[in-house]
């Protein structure tokens, strides 16, 4: 399943419902404290709940009734999946969709008491008409007395199959009154659905911009102890591990007989009680613990601070892609807080190209935050989302438009470069491409002729848009 937008109520400074779209790249924007991390952090506790953990406290302050909701929606959905029982169906069969045919799953939290109470709800086009309406609620033996109260003839239909009996139900019902609810997901047998759509979501990934980079930090020692465990478990080594066990064993075995032996001389009563017994095989896996050492041995906690994150991430993401790799068909979202930070330029272009490529990839999102207007300018447009306080004092989370570039520019600081002395306009980026390796070509014969590979003096204008970096040369010289 693919993420299309995250839902947020009472969560933080979102008092009043927001709603933010997702694509295979979302560059989320906007200066400190406007809730950039709070949108990430929604989405760590909708997925996961464990590297950040609701509290009571994360409720906006003026919500009346202190319940937070955190909402996902999908596309991309499975087109057979089991639910409840152990027959194929489809989510739009048990109306679970809403109208536009897209799953969205609804977690409430309710913040009346010091640990906050997880509800879940799937917000559904689905039937409200009296005795229609709680099918999925109900288990086999209920669904078959639902089927004999409502006369409805059995034939053709699978009486140990749920989806087959609730179909049969509500074919036979002239007005089924649809309307978008909300179907809690809580008794016996909406949890067993749960549990059944839950396999399918997205796993989600965040990696936070204020966290400690250690080495000994779980991003670091998870990959180490699966290189471990995939080494411990290579036929060679496995043979080795039982021949050390099994030599082990026998000297073990052939000390405690001598000393058995010696007890019974001097005590045989005692010694008849006595026995020798192995309870278990040792647990290798325990025995080893890595750490990561650079150049010349230096620890990778003493290196500089954006070296440290630089690795993190690089563990963030190879551990995500492990995880990716187990999880059959499931997509993987990626969320990164500020990957620019304490990041040379070099790096931030490293990185930048790096999750754009990640993007591309089948079953690969991707969600960045940033306040940079280097990493910024050179993102795709169309992926940002801009945060700002509306003039009512309330967080607005906006697509790019006309309206908003000059706010967006304004808010990151973006100039324009002050080092041109010569434009070129052309139509789109493949025509940058094209003159930089013409020109070189051209340079190696004649180096008269400009290398626009490397001549800051010279400047693309790319009139089709594209980035950021685009449009805000286009903006300054529009008047030329």
């Amino acid at each position: 399943m693919k993420l299309v937008s995250v839902k947020m109520k009472n969560f933080r400074c979102y008092r009043d419902e927001r709603t933010i779209s997702v694509g295979d790249l979302t560059t989320i924007i906007g200066r400190n404290d406007v809730g950039k991390s709070s949108i990430l952090e929604a989405m760590e506790i909708f997925f996961n709940n464990g590297m950040v953990k609701l509290d009571s406290g994360d409720c906006h302050v003026d919500a009346s009734d202190r319940v937070i909701e955190i909402s996902c929606e999908f596309t991309d959905l499975p087109t057979q999946l089991i639910l409840d029982a152990q027959a194929q169906t489809t989510l739009d069969d048990n109306f679970l969709l809403i109208e536009n045919d897209t799953l969205r799953i609804k977690k409430t939290f309710n913040c009346n008491t010091a640990r906050p109470k997880e509800e879940v709800f799937v917000c559904a086009n689905h039937p409200t008409a009296d005795r229609y309406s709680d099918l999925l609620e109900l288990s086999n033996t209920a669904l078959k007395k639902r089927l004999n109260d409502l006369k409805i003839p059995v034939a053709g239909v699978q009486l140990n199959s749920n989806p087959s009996i609730r179909r049969a139900i509500w074919d036979a019902c002239p007005d089924l009154k649809l309307s978008e609810v909300d179907i809690p997901l809580a008794k016996e047998n909406g949890k067993r659905i749960w549990e059944k759509l839950s396999e399918h979501l997205p796993m989600f990934a965040l990696f936070q911009s204020d966290r400690a980079s250690r080495d000994s930090d779980s991003e670091v020692q998870d990959p180490m102890k699966l290189a471990v465990a995939t080494a411990l478990a290579e036929p060679a080594i496995k043979a080795k591990l039982a021949d050390v066990v099994l030599a082990v064993k026998d000297k073990a075995e052939e000390l405690a007989q001598r000393t058995h032996e010696t007890l019974a001389e001097i005590d045989p009563s005692l010694a008849g009680q006595l026995t020798v017994e192995f309870k278990s095989d040792p647990k290798w896996a325990g025995l080893f613990h890595l750490e990561l050492n650079s150049d010349k041995g230096i620890p990778v906690n003493k290196r500089g601070s954006g070296v440290r994150r630089l690795i993190l991430v690089s563990f963030f993401r190879a551990e995500a892609e492990r995880k990716l790799a187990e999880g059959s068909n499931r997509k993987i979202i990626y969320a990164i807080e500020e990957p620019e930070t304490s990041q040379h330029p070099h790096n931030q272009r490293i990185l930048l190209e790096s999750f754009q490529d990640l993007a591309t990839q089948p079953g690969c999102q991707v969600l960045l935050t940033t306040h940079s207007p280097g990493f910024a300018s050179y993102l795709p447009i169309d992926s940002f989302r801009f945060l700002r306080w509306g003039d009512d004092g309330k967080p607005k989370i906006e697509s790019p438009t006309d309206d908003t570039w000059e706010a967006i520019v304004e808010t990151l600081g973006i100039v324009p470069d002050n080092r041109v002395r010569v434009l070129l306009c052309v139509e789109g980026p493949t025509d940058v491409t094209a003159l930089k390796y013409l020109s070189g070509a051209l340079h190696q014969d004649d180096p008269t002729i400009l290398n626009l590979a490397n001549d800051h003096r010279v400047a693309f204008v790319v009139l089709g848009g594209g980035t950021l970096s685009h449009w805000v040369n286009n903006h300054y010289l529009k008047e030329l």
